[in-house]
């Protein structure tokens, strides 16, 4: 008899909420990756997604929900959330320029090293071991990504697709167990998406979990084995590539079509209440409400009004009338 062994949660989140000030960016959202699995995260643009990545690695405090890595809640510290096994990289290249494509991914061994300030001002035999080690890691690191040649070089020097493999060896020099991807493929060409692709099939056979965003649609639903899709800052939908493409709601959101019980919907009737009613409290008051015109004055359009609009003619009006009157004569 066969016996399954259910795959573990490596990230659990649950009911995660952003809020900035009056705005929520994320709202209750739910999320497991579990070992050895390929989570993907998309939706439309200001969805949410790079905030919850937020939330995740310790770069924003949650307003409500937790965030939990095999079984253990994460403090709200990025460094602490690194040291715990998880590392990222971001939408934008965050590579030290001026360093070389070795040292950039010596940097990503911090957190698995115990030498500290004095033991690297003396450098004494244990300094120098734990050194030798982590350039032989950073070495290996860079032969899988494939930029062992390239060691030497400055970072800013790599070739746009480079610097993008460069960010993954670095956060996988941290050695975790769940690497999050911010749109590893933006501004790729297909080549070098395809070879991003089967790099990332690469880190998940080395028993690596991955969670990745991006907008890269065919890229995405031949990566993952799960997506989940983001809108407005709520779970719309989650399930396999082909639950997700068959989705009406997601078709919707990404065409921008509005669709019953869609994420805002609530909101949006609130605001439509408010206005009404601003509006009803600044109308002007019924013609029955007006006030009465004093009793010395004779109401608009009636004789005794047209008579004393005459009666209180200017006198320079009438002079004018005059000297038109004689000019014509003349």
């Amino acid at each position: 008899m066969t016996t399954t062994i259910a795959p573990s949660p490596v990230l659990e989140a649950s009911g995660v909420t952003m809020r900035f000030g009056g705005l929520t960016a994320v709202r209750n959202v739910d999320l497991t990756v579990n070992s050895g699995e390929i989570v993907g995260l998309i939706g439309p643009n200001g969805a949410g997604k790079t905030t919850f990545f937020n939330c995740l690695t310790g770069l924003y405090v949650p307003t409500e929900g937790k965030v939990s890595y095999k079984g253990t809640v994460l403090p709200p510290k990025p460094h602490l959330v690194t040291q715990a096994g998880i590392a990222r990289t971001f939408q934008n290249i965050r590579l030290f320029a001026n360093m070389t494509v070795l040292e950039n991914v010596l940097v990503g061994r911090h957190t698995r090293t115990k030498e500290g300030l004095w033991s690297a001002l003396l450098r004494g035999p244990g300094f120098k071991k734990a050194e030798a080690k982590s350039r032989e890691r950073a070495m290996e690191l860079l032969e899988f990504i494939g930029l062992q040649h390239k060691a030497d070089h400055l970072a800013r020097n790599l070739p746009y697709g480079e610097q993008r493999k460069l960010e993954i060896a670095r956060a996988l020099a941290s050695e975790p167990g769940l690497l999050l991807l911010d749109e590893p493929t933006a501004g790729m060409n297909p080549q070098e998406t395809r070879a991003t692709e089967e790099l990332v099939f690469a880190i998940r056979d080395m028993g690596i979990a991955v969670l990745v965003i991006e907008h890269d649609m065919r890229f995405i639903f031949n990566l993952c084995d799960r997506v989940t899709v983001l809108m407005q800052g709520e779970k719309l939908v989650e399930g396999t590539s082909d639950v997700v493409q068959g989705d009406e709601r997601v078709i919707a959101a990404y065409l921008g079509e509005p669709f019953e019980g869609a994420p805002g919907d609530e909101e949006v009737a609130e605001v439509e209440a408010a206005a009404a009613a601003a509006e009803g409290a600044d109308a002007s008051p019924e013609a029955g409400d007006a006030p009465a015109a004093p009793a010395d004055e004779a109401p608009a359009g009636t004789p005794e009004a047209e008579t004393e609009d005459a009666e209180t003619a200017s006198p320079e009006a009438d002079a004018q009338g005059k000297t038109r009157t004689e000019g014509d004569s003349q």
